[in-house]
């Protein structure tokens, strides 16, 4: 099966091991490294298109759980695909639901076959299994799918986080001879936790079932920084060059930059829109809080510098006041701004990779950006 997503190093850092490359999928090119913006159900809370374009979003992100049940992936079959339905003409990955039997927990029941949910809209089943995994993501027409992985709720013993990653492994041989499409990458999806053994297996055994690309899962659901750094140490050195690295639900600043120097191509989280959802925006200095009395006449932007839609054209002074008085577009303004963010860093570190100098730049913008 030829591969649709085809992956171009174009360089590594020679004081360490931060890449530069191409993703080249069926509907565009992404340079990388890369943050995709989350959009869960179809859609980046509260920002069109337009404006995701404009603030520097490549490659989208959209959940496989939450579009099987609304509206259905035959829905969005019908209406062309997940690309128009959303109205968005860029690259698209979807994850396989996987993080929803741990995020979930209480409403799944997973077994060797599986994992079957109750609905939280209506109690209704949604028997997940690796074969329906894939089944719907090649209805919803995405770039990159996802493989069904079984990631552990933590604190777990090596035992158990053994007995999910043999699992995961399992279930992406079934994801795998379950494709049908040849316009559709898929990845395979690495465990095994801060232990070094279960994650250099699991990635030699995954490359051997041979997949387009590969995402480091089992990380950001509770460990300290720590742990996710480790976590990347142990799994990254045993991933083919050749192919697209992504760390899933990665993106405070501090943990991306440290993710890029250890390899990693692609990003992806809700951080920067709920943040902002919530008044807190993303700065080179640290977040600032748009609620604070500070800002009440403040007329500078948001961060002086940015030329995302929100810092060219509005003060604190006013995003404040759309914060007070519960306007819907203080949260958008301050999620593009948040995207806007992300995205000028792994620009920055994509600049600072081909010239050969991202280790001093990342150790400036970790300073800058503080604890």
């Amino acid at each position: 099966m030829p591969a649709p997503v085809r992956f171009e190093l174009l360089g590594v850092d020679t004081r360490s091991n931060a890449r530069r490359g191409l993703l080249r999928t069926p509907h565009g090119t992404v340079e990388t490294p890369v943050f995709m913006p989350v959009g869960t159900q179809a859609t980046v809370k509260g920002v069109v298109p337009e404006l995701l374009r404009a603030c520097g979003s490549q490659m989208l992100l959209a959940n496989t759980y939450h579009l099987a049940l609304r509206p259905g992936e035959e829905v969005v079959r019908s209406l062309g695909g997940l690309h128009r339905f959303m109205a968005w003409d860029g690259p698209i990955l979807t994850d396989s639901g996987g993080f929803q039997a741990f995020s979930l927990s209480d409403r799944a029941t997973l077994t060797e076959s599986g994992v079957a949910f109750r609905s939280h809209l209506d109690g209704s089943l949604l028997d997940l299994t690796p074969e329906r995994a894939i089944a719907i993501q090649e209805a919803l027409g995405a770039d990159v799918a996802m493989v069904l992985d079984h990631c552990p709720a933590l604190p777990a013993g090596k035992e158990a986080v053994a007995e999910a990653t043999e699992r995961t492994i399992r279930w992406a041989r079934r994801c795998q001879r379950a494709r049908t499409r040849d316009d559709q990458a898929v990845f395979g999806i690495l465990q095994g936790g801060s232990h070094a053994d279960l994650r250099s297996e699991c990635a030699e055994r995954l490359v051997e079932i041979g997949f387009d690309g590969y995402a480091i899962g089992g990380v950001s659901v509770g460990e300290s920084p720590e742990e996710i750094r480790k976590a990347l140490e142990v799994s990254t050195p045993h991933l083919p060059a050749h192919q697209a690295r992504y760390l899933m639900g990665v993106g405070r600043p501090q943990d991306v930059l440290d993710a890029i120097a250890a390899g990693v191509d692609m990003f992806d989280c809700v951080l920067p829109t709920r943040n902002g959802r919530n008044a807190t925006c993303l700065t080179r200095r640290g977040p600032v809080r748009m609620r604070n009395a500070a800002h009440k006449a403040d007329p500078r932007p948001i961060e002086d510098g940015c030329d995302c839609p929100a810092c060219s054209r509005f003060s604190r002074g006013y995003i404040r006041h759309l914060f007070l008085a519960d306007e819907m577009l203080g949260p958008i303004l301050a999620s593009v701004h948040n995207l806007a963010f992300l995205h000028r860093l792994v620009r920055d570190a994509r600049e600072a990779i081909g010239e050969g100098r991202y280790d001093r730049f990342r150790a400036e913008a970790l300073e800058a950006l503080g604890p």
